[in-house]
């Protein structure tokens, strides 16, 4: 009892076990400890309980039973290695023979036996007065995928991730380029006030003419159809689903065949609300919402009821080939209607009678039933939207361009949308992500947003992240992990108290990693990692040894007296941008239009911080003058640049970075002074919302466009192109 009244508390112990951080520097280089206050409440999240030290001793004493009560844990995530795979076992220590058997992904079998007291031993262990012992069993080499592993011996079994050791690349020595966006942003003369899959497909178009070789998207998942203004992709209802918003109905085939629709859409009501969306500054959620819900449903009755069936059957077939996830995300979204139009404030599923919160009760199988037509068109939906991202994919491969479609996953789903309901157990609610206080946020931040529960998502043998990751590389040739730190860990704040009160907490790195890395390869979809902010010691150079791409915004890539670093500087395993959604605009950067909005919206901390703001930039300007000067993209004659010159003095010093990917905001082409999202505001400014101040056919003309996709594509060849440099 005195050793452990001088070492380590139980509470301590247990948060350290559940991967509760116990310190870290915080922006200013100090070390901030997580207090026992906030040990409690996220051991509590976790449902774990350690309200004293008796408690949290009993904690630790169920967890120590439980590792050794199995023979075989949840599931292992192993490297394809030259001296093949092995897994660590638990049996009695007079057990004699152990017999395995491994059922691989494709259904064949691999099987053997062993002398337990020959394996390698890791641990011992008495428990309840037996000696349990811990051995290292060899299984000899295994092929990638997801296997089976049972001990037949002890009746145990596990899930067996076999996973390569980096992620899938473009064929080396290719420097590329491309163009990002915020899809329903895009202007068109055919669009109907918000950007779509056609413009989208439009834009590939474009873009591969001039040599890019990929279009980078903001997230695609699904919103809240009843709550439209709940507009940031990146809090949304599901990451497993697409937003439909994004769907095209003129390139519906049930248009043509479609009288009723033909007609609703001709109709002089319908045109006067369509062209309200399409004249407005700002996307109109609600009433894109309205029109297109409307013109869908009478194209899904036309589908339904079609003659031939074709279409229906193609339709039945991608049903089955999503299964439950997209059945059980799709149920989700027929309750929340339905508790939305019943009773406004239960739409939130934490609000609707106890028997509907849980997916597998029998009062939600009942409502699936009864709601079988209206699941059956939430469903039809997505095939739609999927079909039409597919197509735009298909024209960048035809259009000769290496990677295609990049897509970006959030860091989680909001908290009263479908993810939380349909796979409740892995994801924690009490606890929403965020990040420290730091020199930018000097309260911290709380994005709002539950994470995924480390121990749970390992008990599932991490279907939920293989899911996501799955239904994100889909149609992609690349995928943006936002805040790729969640990897390693993630700030996690207590409900209910301050974002300072929060602490990181960790996650399995090498077997997200892994898994993330299999997925990489058999999709052919590269990885980048968005990894701005506080990143931990050595996780860059982890994600580099798995081919994950680091994310380099030039805005910020500057040495500590701050002169902008060199092109030859950034790694080639990275994507640099000049800025991103986050971010000024190089015009309102350039012009100081961020710093004027941030003071307009009160977001300073005191009186002088916007004069400091704009101290600071005129010197960050005066030094990126200067290397571009330094770097022969702008005369040597003391006069400022302006705005043409800027930008393309810019996106040629970005061309020449050894990046693998570089890539041009579409906002910079059509030259945007206002941003498309303030960060730390939600009603204050009309984030998310902000259109493109030209059509794509007018870009398509624009000769800013065509200036600096000529110097991206001198620079760094494309899709029909030449890459100079090798």
């Amino acid at each position: 009892m005195a050793e452990e009244q001088n070492g380590p508390s139980a509470l301590d112990r247990l948060a350290e076990r559940m991967g509760i951080v116990a310190s870290f520097r915080n922006a200013r280089g100090a070390t901030v400890r997580t207090d026992d206050a906030t040990k409690r409440s996220l051991l509590g999240a976790m449902g774990v309980k350690a309200a004293d030290e008796d408690e949290a001793r009993a904690s630790l004493d169920a967890l120590e039973r439980e590792r050794w009560l199995h023979p075989l844990p949840p599931v292992a995530v192993l490297r394809d290695e030259a001296g093949g795979t092995a897994v660590k076992i638990v049996m009695p220590s007079d057990t004699g023979e152990v017999a395995w058997r491994v059922v691989l992904e494709d259904g064949a079998e691999r099987s053997g036996q062993a002398e337990f007291a020959g394996l390698a031993l890791a641990e011992e262990h008495v428990l309840d007065g037996r000696t349990l012992q811990r051995r290292r069993l060899e299984l000899g080499a295994m092929p990638l995928g997801y296997h089976r592993l049972s001990i037949e011996t002890a009746g145990g079994a596990m899930s067996l991730v076999v996973v390569p050791a980096k992620c899938w690349l473009p064929a080396e020595g290719r420097r590329m380029w491309g163009i990002a966006i915020q899809l329903y942003l895009l202007c068109s003369a055919s669009n109907w006030g918000i950007g779509d899959f056609g413009d989208l497909r439009a834009l590939v178009g474009l873009a591969a003419v001039h040599g890019a070789d990929v279009i980078g998207l903001n997230p695609l998942h699904a919103l809240f159809s009843d709550d439209p203004e709940h507009a940031s992709p990146y809090a949304p209802a599901s990451r497993l689903l697409l937003n439909i918003l994004n769907i095209d109905i003129g390139a519906v085939p049930e248009l043509d065949r479609s009288p009723e629709a033909q007609a609703l859409i001709a109709s002089p009501a319908f045109q006067r609300q369509l062209q309200s969306c399409r004249s407005q500054h700002l996307v109109d959620y609600a009433g894109v919402t309205a029109l297109k819900l409307e013109a869908l449903e009478a194209l899904f009755e036309t589908s339904r009821g079609a003659t031939d069936g074709a279409r229906w059957e193609a339709f039945a077939a991608f049903r089955q080939r999503r299964g439950v996830v997209l059945e059980r995300n799709c149920l989700f979204q027929a309750l929340r209607e339905h508790f939305a139009h019943e009773v406004p404030p239960a739409a939130d599923w934490h609000d609707w009678p106890e028997e509907y919160r849980d997916p597998g009760s029998p009062a939600v199988a009942r409502f699936a039933e009864t709601q079988r037509t209206r699941i059956d068109f939430l469903t039809w939906l997505q095939w739609v939207a999927d079909d039409q991202l597919g197509a735009a994919a298909a024209a960048a491969r035809e259009g000769g361009m290496k990677v295609g479609l990049y897509r970006d996953l959030a860091v989680g789903a909001d908290r009263a949308g479908a993810e939380t309901w349909a796979d409740a157990a892995a994801v924690i609610s009490g606890a929403q992500v965020g990040c420290p206080p730091d020199l930018y946020n000097p309260a911290g931040q709380n994005w709002g947003l539950p994470p995924f529960h480390p121990r749970a998502l390992r008990d599932e043998g991490y279907r939920s992240f293989i899911e996501l990751v799955r239904a994100n590389m889909r149609h992609a040739g690349g995928l943006r992990i936002d805040h790729v730190m969640g990897l390693h860990h993630l700030y996690w704040v207590p409900s209910g108290q301050s974002a300072s009160a929060g602490a990181y907490v960790r996650y399995p790195t090498e077997d997200l990693i892994g898994i993330l890395a299999l997925e990489s390869q058999r999709h052919r979809c590269l990885v980048v990692g968005e990894d701005l902010g506080t990143v931990p010691e050595g996780f860059r150079e982890r994600m580099a040894a798995a081919n994950i791409l680091s994310y380099r915004v030039l805005f910020f890539e500057q040495t500590e007296s701050g002169e902008y670093l060199p092109p030859e500087a950034y790694p080639a395993l990275s994507l640099s941008v000049v800025g991103s959604h986050d971010l000024p605009t190089l015009r309102g950067w350039w012009e100081g239009g961020d710093i004027a909005l941030k003071e307009h919206l009160d977001l300073y901390p005191d009186a002088g911080e916007a004069a400091r703001q704009r101290e600071t930039r005129r010197r960050d300007q005066g030094e990126f003058v200067a290397a571009l000067r330094r770097e022969g993209l702008l005369p040597a004659d003391g006069v400022l640049p302006d705005i043409p010159s800027l930008s393309r003095a810019a996106h040629a010093y970005l061309a020449r970075t050894p990046s693998m990917l570089a890539m041009t905001q579409i906002d910079d082409l059509t030259d945007e002074a206002e941003p498309v999202n303030v960060p730390t505001t939600s009603d204050e400014h009309a984030n998310w919302r902000r259109r493109l101040s030209m059509t794509l056919e007018a870009l398509a003309e624009r000769p800013r466009f065509v200036d600096i996709a000529d110097i991206l594509r001198s620079e760094r060849g494309g899709a029909n192109g030449t890459n100079r440099h090798g």
